[in-house]
Formats: C-alpha cells, structure tokens, sequence
C-alpha cells in the first residue's frame, strides 16, 4: 500500500503545485461563464418554476467545471509521463494495475470536487442557492468526476502524443459537456433534439446533481444513476484491460 499512497500523493502534489492553473483558472471562467449568461439571459428564460435562469445556470456550470477537469487531470497526467518516458517508473514498481488505476482516478475526483467547492463557496457571495439534498449532490458529483477521471486515463493510453489528446478533449468531451443540459433543459428542445440529448450520458450526470438542489429534473435522479453507474463501470473496466495489457504502455 505504501507503493499506492506515494502516487497518489504525487498526482495530488502534481497538480496542487500549480494551483493557479489547475484550481483558480477553472474557478475563474466558471463564474465569467455565469455572470455573461445571466446577465443575457435572466429575464428571457426561466427552466424550472420558482427557480431563475442564473440560479438554474449554477449546477450545471459547477459540474461541468468539474469533469473537465477530472478528466485534464488523469489524462494530462499519464500522456506526460508516457511521451518523457517516467511511464517506466510506475511499471516497474511493485504496484498492480488496479492500485495504479484508483491512485490517478482518486486524484482526479479530488481535483475535481476542490474545483466545485471553490466555485460554489464564492457563487453563494452572490446567490442565494437552494439545496434539497447534499448526498444526491455529492453522489452525483463523487460519480461524475470519476467518470471524467477514467476517460482521462482511457484517452491518454490511447493517444501518442498531445495533439490526439488534444483532439479527443476538443471533439468528444467538450461538445458532450455543453451539450448535456448545462445551459437548458432538455424539455426545450425539439423533439429529435430531446431525443439525441438522452443518449449523452453526460446529462444524467448533470441532470441528477442539478435535483440535489432543487428536487427537480428532467429524468428520476435513480434512473440518471443507474446509467452513470453502468458507464462508470463500463469503461473503468475497458481502463483495467488496457492497464493489465500494457496497451501502448509497453513498447
């Protein structure tokens, strides 16, 4: 277990060492994001009754800040290591590839609830913020930021080099973030449209933290769990193959 805790300890020092970038920049966007929207949007839009557009804006910001950087926060990590050539460290070192999988999925999810929480802690300076259930917020937040974390590490083991890495970000985690009920209700949408959204399995995660403060959402938060859960489990263990395997880990 020693072997674990030292990396562990070393994503966590990875990426707290640059704070400003990894903590205070998402922080940063995150509340431009909201006082850009809300400022447009405010008085034209409303998605829930009895909840304003901004206060409505908050968790779904909030969540997408946090799996973006979940997943640039295992995938940064492990593409670094394999273009310098420290890969070779972790896989020479007693550990197995199930400790080296929770070590850099647990780092994520830490990176990414510290950017929630700093995010959350100075939006409520400015809003006053409803919260029906904290373990629906933490469940879905705990879940979703270990979601992003595996899909970091998946897409770094395949990538070669950090425009691939680059490239799957920009096309595939990025549009499915913004596309996934941030900014609307998938009620709003046309129908095609509605239909599309509820295969993004980014929605339910966004969908079901969004009901831990309102006690409301457009899917049951146990049906959202239930697809996250699965596709949590699902490619955690595509990542357990590619780690037993050493696919493109051992060249």
């Amino acid at each position: 277990m020693n072997g674990f805790y030292t990396l562990f300890h070393k994503e966590l020092l990875r990426f707290w060492k640059v704070g400003l970038q990894s903590i205070f920049a998402p922080m940063i966007a995150t509340l431009i994001y909201l006082f850009i929207f809300s400022h447009v949007l405010e008085e034209r839009a409303q998605a829930y009754p009895g909840v304003t557009y901004p206060v409505f804006l908050i968790p779904g910001l909030l969540m997408m800040a946090m799996l973006q950087n979940s997943f640039a926060n295992s995938s940064s990590s492990l593409i670094q290591s394999k273009i310098s050539g420290s890969i070779v460290f972790v896989l020479l070192s007693p550990l197995s590839y199930m400790e080296v999988f929770v070590a850099y999925i647990l780092a994520s999810i830490v990176r990414g609830l510290l950017v929630g929480a700093g995010i959350y802690l100075v939006i409520l300076i400015f809003f006053d913020m409803p919260l029906q259930s904290l373990s629906w917020v933490f469940i879905f937040a705990l879940i979703g930021n270990g979601f992003l974390g595996v899909l970091g590490v998946i897409a770094a083991i395949w990538a070669e080099k950090f425009d691939q890495l680059a490239a799957f970000q920009n096309f595939v985690i990025l549009p499915l973030t913004f596309l996934s009920g941030v900014f609307y209700t998938i009620h709003s949408l046309p129908p095609f449209w509605e239909s599309i959204s509820r295969f993004n399995p980014f929605f339910y995660v966004i969908d079901g933290f969004r009901y831990g403060f309102f006690g409301i959402s457009d899917v049951s938060p146990y049906f959202s769990l239930m697809i996250v859960g699965i596709g949590f489990l699902a490619v955690s263990w595509v990542t357990l193959r590619m780690l037993k395997t050493g696919y493109k880990l051992r060249q």
